[in-house]
């Protein structure tokens, strides 16, 4: 079974026996015993007896009695023949011979065996947990392992892909997507009903494609009669129920103005029985939820519903990230000499953008100006003009490379703009980009699948980065523990990973991200809106997850004059830290080697006094053993380096 052909021939009963004499030299009875059981077929596609043992009766070997290992063991002299699915009868008169060998080897007593012939074969198969909401996240991994090996290997070799994906963090992620785009369609009004019964006489079957996922518990149903305070309705599967008026108020419309008889429409029940109206929003976005440690992606949607659209708008959709990348403008000013405490002009600026461009007049959001201010505070409140003051004192070449490095963009166009999130990229690239903030400062790509075995099991590809240092010199008689290191590049230093980190975590504190204080949650992160309010982002973190989060139509168009990122996008990722994180699993975050914390003026960036209003912990770095902006001549050493 393991090492030679299945042709029938002498050659192959002489090598038969020169093994056989081989494997008793080295191995006892029972290793080859368990080999052998660990290999050959079982029936219903299992090899292994462990395989069998879950496929028969969903139990791992340890959990079986007497009669279920008696069945499993009648099964190697004819699998298909003694299949208890197809022939109970057989395989229970198979499984009491068994029964009857155990008797007479002293295995189980006269009571025993006298109960298990009479007991009856119980089987229940393995669950397989499908997860209709993973459909975005199965379809990237389809396309990646087709692109690698391509069609005909994937489809008739048959893979084994093991993936990173977390089930429980898919379904709270869809569901707060989905809560997320809603509640933005609600504020938009409604739009009408799908369709009328005069247009479809036989709606059910005619509109069977319209049938969303049944994660959402939508149904199709037609309005039979309108009342002034409620709508009575039938629904695809004939049940008939009520739409009470406060299932409609978020329309502010009366019944009479919302449907006519025989109008078909979405609705969902409510635990209570009532029905509400339901609307596919026309909205989109998605979400990705990643480990900063690695890039496993443990959970990732690319829209409201894959069934009414296949388009994936995490990994595919490549939109303007806007003020959520300015957070690496002011991590490459932290690299280049800025401190947190610099202080920057907010003022109007002009910039010449080249021959044939007219002139470029950026604005901060609300059109207002604040004077000189921290570097902290342009990030917390997302000054746009301080964003580009820094971005002109580094240079665009630096910005360009930075963000290449980070493989945010590819090659983006060298304006000035880009520093304001201009250019274009997919949300799974700048939240795989957010991972560095927490890990230290080191690039992770996006890992969608960890280790694809072909059909006879063989490693053909493994994602896993990381190795184990001298592993092979650790006796189970010493003290020392592996140690797992991992050969991710650093892109920029751990100390300034985590000036960023908190001045992410002073947006939420502070910033435009206070919305989410109330969780009471370790939290840092940045929303992003674009020109015109075309795009929305919100991407954060806690101390081992990152999430972000994109909202905008299809086909780009304005969300609406207040429809920024902390209004759309942020309660998607407040919805998803609700239900996942807690002061457990969301410690505080740590504090790099060689920083110091000193307790400095928000307003001024200067050391603290008794008179100071606005005191906050500052984080410096040390170099060369003194901490920039801790030495006697504090206030010249953080002048020194406005602009």
């Amino acid at each position: 079974n393991f090492l030679l052909t299945n042709e029938v021939s002498i050659d192959r009963k002489i090598k038969e026996a020169i093994l056989a004499f081989r494997i008793e030299r080295v191995l006892s009875k029972k290793r080859i015993l368990e080999l052998y059981l660990n290999q050959i077929y079982l029936g219903e596609g299992s090899y292994g007896i462990a395989s069998a043992s879950l496929r028969y009766f969903n139990k791992p070997i340890s959990e079986l009695n007497y009669g279920e290992a008696a069945l499993l063991a009648a099964l190697p002299k004819a699998p298909s023949r003694y299949n208890p699915y197809k022939n109970i009868k057989l395989a229970k008169f198979r499984r009491n011979l068994v029964l009857n060998n155990l008797l007479d080897n002293g295995f189980i007593n006269k009571n025993q065996h006298i109960e298990l012939v009479n007991s009856e074969i119980k089987l229940e198969k393995r669950k397989r947990i499908y997860l209709e909401d993973s459909r975005y996240y199965v379809e990237d991994v389809r396309k990646d392992v087709i692109d690698k090996y391509g069609f005909d290997k994937v489809y008739k070799q048959g893979f084994n892909i093991k993936t990173p994906l977390n089930l429980e963090l898919q379904k709270i992620a869809t569901q707060s997507l989905r809560k997320g785009l809603q509640a933005f369609d609600k504020r938009k009004g409604w739009r009408g009903p799908l369709s009328n019964q005069k247009k479809h006489k036989n709606w059910k079957e005619e509109l069977s494609k319209l049938s969303l996922e049944k994660s959402l518990g939508w149904e199709l149903a037609v309005v039979k009669r309108i009342d002034k305070f409620e709508t009575i309705i039938e629904t695809r599967t004939g049940d008939n129920g009520i739409i009470n008026f406060s299932d409609v108020d978020w329309t502010r419309k009366e019944f009479k103005n919302l449907f006519k008889k025989g109008d078909i429409i979405f609705v969902k029940k409510s635990k209570i029985g009532n029905y509400s109206l339901k609307q596919l929003p026309k909205v989109n976005g998605g979400i990705v939820v990643m480990d900063p440690y690695s890039g496993r992606v443990l959970a990732l949607s690319g829209g409201f519903s894959f069934k009414e659209s296949e388009f994936n708008r995490a990994s595919q959709a490549k939109r303007q990230p806007g003020s959520a990348f300015k957070p690496f403008i002011y991590a490459l000013a932290l690299e280049n000499n800025f401190l947190p405490t610099t202080l920057v002009l907010d003022a109007p600026i002009v910039l010449d953008q080249g021959n044939d461009l007219k002139m470029w007049k950026p604005e901060n959001y609300g059109k207002k100006f604040y004077g000189p201010s921290t570097l902290r505070t342009g990030i917390e409140k997302s000054r746009n003009l301080m964003t580009v003051r820094i971005a002109q004192e580094l240079g665009i070449d630096k910005i360009i490379n930075f963000s290449k490095k980070l493989n945010i963009y590819e090659n983006p166009d060298e304006l000035m703009s880009v520093s304001l999130g201009s250019a274009e990229t997919t949300l799974l690239k700048i939240t795989s980009a957010y991972c560095s903030f927490i890990n230290g400062g080191k690039l992770v790509n996006p890992i969608i699948i960890d280790r694809i075995q072909d059909s006879e099991g063989k490693t053909i590809f493994n994602n896993e980065k990381r190795y184990c240092e001298n592993c092979d010199l650790i006796s189970h008689k010493g003290t020392k523990d592996p140690i797992i290191k991992n050969k991710y590049e650093q892109i920029f230093s751990p100390q300034t990973a985590y000036q960023m980190t908190s001045m992410l975590n002073g947006v939420i504190e502070r910033g435009t991200g206070k919305g989410l204080k109330d969780l009471k949650v370790e939290l840092a992160g940045k929303t992003g809106t674009t020109n015109n309010n075309t795009d929305t982002w919100f991407i954060g973190f806690t101390s081992n997850l990152v999430i972000g989060v994109y909202i905008g139509y299809d086909n780009p168009k304005s969300l609406g004059k207040f429809e920024t990122g902390s209004k759309t996008a942020m309660p998607v990722f407040k919805e998803f830290i609700k239900k996942t994180a807690n002061n457990n699993n969301a410690r505080p975050f740590k504090v790099a080697d060689n920083i110091k914390m000193m307790v400095i003026d928000a307003k001024t960036g200067k050391k603290a006094n008794p008179k100071t209003k606005q005191a906050i912990i500052e984080s410096f770095k040390i170099i060369d053993d003194k901490s920039v902006g801790l030495s006697d001549n504090i206030d010249s050493r953080l002048s020194s380096a406005n602009i």
